[in-house]
């Protein structure tokens, strides 16, 4: 599992809500997501439902899809995804089976659910469990900056 009190989650959620907005702008949804292996970014990805006209292109699900093929089990399991929304089940699913260690979010699905409307979904934590993974989450990181964003974008 990685060291979290080591990582500067405010400065890697700054960049996640830094790609949310790039998809956005371009008319995806508002969605970034970056993974971090011993304090370095190694990939990072935008939402792409729109541009490339696939429902499933998540940036949290293409990024757990690309870990599970390009990074051994060993680096996967220290490497941290930091995301700009707490990953929707499908997501979750995907980082469980990919066998992330730990996943930093800005807004939970329940807190977007709360001040926009709809369903929260099931939290990530829970899909986590279910799958029988170990995976730590930090949630409300920059949430301020992450409810501004979702205000945008809305």
């Amino acid at each position: 599992m990685p060291n979290l009190d080591s990582l500067d989650h405010e400065k890697y959620v700054q960049r996640t809500l830094a790609l949310a907005r790039e998809a956005g702008e371009r008319g995806d949804g508002h969605y970034g997501s970056i993974l971090v292996h011993e304090n370095e970014i190694v990939m990072e990805e935008t939402n792409r439902e729109n541009t490339d006209d696939d429902l499933a292109l998540h940036p949290e699900l293409t990024l757990a899809r690309r870990a599970e093929r390009e990074l051994s089990p060993d680096v996967r399991k220290e490497t941290v995804m930091y995301t700009s929304t707490e990953p929707c089940p499908m997501c979750a699913g995907g980082i469980a089976i990919a066998g992330l260690g730990a996943v930093v979010y800005s807004i939970s699905g329940e807190h977007a659910a709360e001040e926009f409307g709809g369903m929260p979904g099931v939290p990530c934590d829970e899909i986590f469990e279910r799958k029988g993974r170990d995976i730590e989450v930090v949630s409300g990181v920059l949430k301020q900056d992450g409810l501004a964003l979702h205000r945008k974008f809305r």
